[in-house]
């Protein structure tokens, strides 16, 4: 492994550094919130037609029922 460089990454010296936070994520709630609306959009827009009309006829149906529980 050292011979190709994974040495310092994998060894002791790489188990040893690291962050504070938890693997370096972002702590701002704000760019994480946007993060996860940016993705759901994404994920939303790369789908086929014929799921995007489920997902549409999953939310009406969806909100039906939440109207008629309350």
């Amino acid at each position: 492994m050292f011979e190709y460089g994974g040495g310092i990454s994998e060894g002791p010296g790489g188990q040893v550094g690291g962050t504070g936070n938890g693997g370096g994520g972002n702590l701002d709630l704000g760019a994480q919130l946007m993060d996860g609306a940016s993705s759901a959009v994404r994920t939303v827009t790369a789908l086929p037609a014929e799921q995007l009309l489920l997902l549409l006829a999953a939310i009406f149906i969806a909100v039906w029922v939440l109207r008629r529980a309350l």
